[in-house]
């Protein structure tokens, strides 16, 4: 999940003199649209700056700093060797033909085909190796809490979001880094009139940066189908339907009528409750554990699915609006609630929809997303609009009564018809499914004694502070600096996806060194050095980072331009040292939105660990996945050890050890 570098604002209804000028078939019903934005939603894309390619040496000179921590010094003259000879030979025809191919391609970044790529060939299961989710803050307004009140809501909320994005009616995504100046009517009345192919630079000049908005079409109606080798986005934006999951049974209803409009919320409450009543026991083989096989075999599988009479029922799973999933049980705790959205039983999800929207018998909800089609921005936009929504201007009351319709005839439940060797091939996911999630742990922290306020005072960075404690945490626990991951979006450029921040470095190191191994040798003030070179040097690999200057990318690409044009894979690439730093031990991920109540991903290698972070104004926040062989409640205790010694040497107070 992409570490957003936006910020959300407020995004009232805009009305008045300022509303646009593009014609809507039904006319503008405002409880049909989440708002009327004066600027076209896409307004900024055609004229957004291209994702740059990194000079090479650039590259070479960072990716060498981050090897730097995890290497010892004949190690590190090895790949420092390999890295000159990769610079001015094979490296630098790769990096020219990737610059000529990018020249060609104007219309797109130079990583968006091979990280589709990466992502659709991928061949392990996308539940716990790629699909994450966020868990929405409870409403505050407790009675709307109920399952069917919360589902209705929310569904309505998000239909509103569609067709407010589909109209071009959603504000544009923009990151302002001068809001009394560019979040303005003011300023939207005059960038709406300057042509879509010189937008951008007008809200450059006024310090407003758009983001990309590429993803948001795969938001809705979309599923990743499998397929032998390499799977297929697919979307189908003509389809009306809404795909409900509840105790391992497929019902679809109309949620748009025939000219597009929303249908009645009391009506989507009807069916919803309709769906809430139905006492079917489970079925023997619930088909959703397919979607969480290698997708080789899923393809298989589905394939004789298609074949034994199912083709039509299975397109209209792939092609419905999204997925909700009404959960039987109400969810205990943080734990409980990140078993739940990350995977579940695998009986009452559809892995492979761009998203399922999961509510819980208590109405606890979040999103499960599926991540090929794109990243943490789209889905945190809709994630936050949703929330307002469905909060501030519900659909429905605790006091409304469902419409009085048939639900029985407007609903359609799906059956399918399953063979003996789909039975079979069921019943061996199902196996393998229960087996691999036996083995994964997640745990749980809130670290209370402050948070992103009092670190700003002391003029550090919080992200940096947050992943200075995670490699305090793993030299206490291991007694090792391992390579590193956290996401960065980069969809300040077109088609950007995201790049690495490598927060593993000689300052962390040296400053984890001094914290934990020989804390009474160190002043508080000399411990508060450390910490700062380690704030600034992380607030640089960030800048980098989200202005498309890492090195991973610009990597990944010239090896897969390799591997595309058959040359044999260059030395550098086959480096131990090169393969361990893409073995990322710590994956890490941060989300701030005052929507979100927690988030959590699995580890990206069986011997790492998945931590999804937030820094608050008055609190940290770590929810950890381990699998077997490492112990996330003991990480987590040596984080809050961390941050417990950071805040005293801060506060100038002895390291206790």
């Amino acid at each position: 999940m992409a570490r957003l570098l936006l910020r959300s604002w407020s995004r009232g209804l805009a009305v008045g003199p300022g509303a646009p000028c593009r014609p809507l078939s039904t006319g503008f019903e405002p409880s049909q649209y989440l708002q009327r934005s004066i600027v076209p939603t896409m307004h900024y894309q055609d004229s957004l700056p291209r994702l740059p390619i990194p000079k090479l040496e650039d590259t070479i000179r960072r990716y060498l700093s981050a090897q730097k921590p995890l290497l010892d010094d004949s190690q590190f003259r090895k790949t420092e060797q390999l890295c000159k000879s990769f610079e001015t030979g094979i490296g630098k025809e790769l990096h020219e033909q990737l610059v000529a191919q990018d020249k060609q391609n104007k219309h797109t970044s130079y990583i968006s085909g091979p990280w589709f790529d990466m992502y659709l060939t991928a061949r392990d299961p996308v539940v716990l190796n790629f699909n994450p989710f966020m868990s929405f803050d409870p409403d505050p307004k407790s009675e709307y809490n109920d399952q069917l009140i919360r589902a209705t809501n929310m569904t309505v909320s998000a239909l509103r979001f569609l067709k407010t994005l589909r109209a071009d009616l959603l504000e544009p995504e923009v990151f302002h880094l001068n809001p009394a100046k560019s979040d303005t009517d003011t300023f939207k009345r005059f960038i709406r009139f300057v042509p879509s192919f010189l937008s951008w630079y007008g809200a450059y000049l006024v310090n407003a940066y758009p983001l990309d908005m590429s993803q948001y079409y795969r938001l809705f109606n979309s599923t990743r189908l499998p397929r032998p080798h390499r799977d297929e986005l697919f979307t189908d934006d003509k389809a009306r339907h809404l795909l409900v999951l509840r105790k391992g049974h497929f019902y679809i209803f109309d949620v748009l009528d025939q000219d597009g409009n929303i249908v009645s919320a009391s009506e989507i409450q009807a069916h919803l409750k309709y769906i809430l009543s139905d006492n079917s026991p489970a079925p023997e083989f619930p088909l959703s554990y397919l979607t969480s096989e290698n997708r080789d075999i899923w393809a298989e599988l589905r394939q004789k699915l298609v074949s034994g009479g199912n083709k039509e029922t299975l397109r209209k799973v792939d092609s419905a609006v999204f997925c909700l999933c009404l959960d039987d049980f109400p969810i205990k705790d943080f734990v409980h609630l990140s078993h739940s959205m990350l995977h579940g039983d695998g009986t009452n999800r559809w892995f492979d929809k761009s998203f399922n929207l999961i509510i819980a018998k208590d109405g606890t909800a979040a999103i499960h997303f599926e991540h090929a089609w794109g990243d943490g921005v789209a889905v945190l936009r809709f994630f936050n609009e949703v929330f307002k929504d469905s909060t501030q201007a519900p659909a429905i009351t605790p006091q409304s009564q469902p419409a009085s319709t048939d639900s029985s005839v407007a609903i359609q439940k799906l059956n399918f018809k399953l063979s003996d060797a789909l039975k079979t091939g069921i019943s061996i996911a199902k196996e393998k499914f229960d087996a691999t999630v036996k083995t994964l742990t997640i745990d749980y922290i809130q670290f209370q004694r402050g948070g992103r306020e009092f670190l700003k005072k002391q003029k550090l960075s919080p992200d940096s502070m947050a992943q200075l404690a995670f490699q305090m945490a793993f030299l206490r626990q291991y007694g090792q600096t391992v390579a590193t991951y956290e996401s960065c979006s980069t969809a300040a450029f077109k088609h950007g996806r995201t790049e690495a921040i490598r927060p593993a470095s000689i300052f962390t190191k040296r400053c984890s060194e001094a914290f934990v191994r020989e804390p009474s040798k160190h002043s508080a003030g000399e411990l508060q050095q450390m910490m700062a070179k380690c704030s600034t040097y992380h607030n640089q690999l960030t800048r980098e980072a989200a202005m498309g200057q890492g090195f991973d990318r610009h990597l990944f690409a010239l090896r897969y331009l390799a591997a595309a044009k058959g040359i044999s894979m260059p030395e550098l690439f086959l480096d131990p040292a090169y393969r361990q730093i893409n073995h990322n031990i710590l994956s890490t991920s941060t989300l701030n939105s005052p929507a979100v109540s927690i988030g959590c991903f699995a580890p990206v290698v069986s011997d790492g660990l998945g931590i999804a972070y937030a820094v608050q104004d008055g609190w940290i926040g770590c929810n950890v996945s381990t699998y077997q062989g490492r112990d996330a409640r003991e990480f987590l205790q040596c984080v809050e050890k961390a941050l417990e010694d950071m805040f005293d040497a801060l506060e100038g107070k002895p390291i206790k050890s």
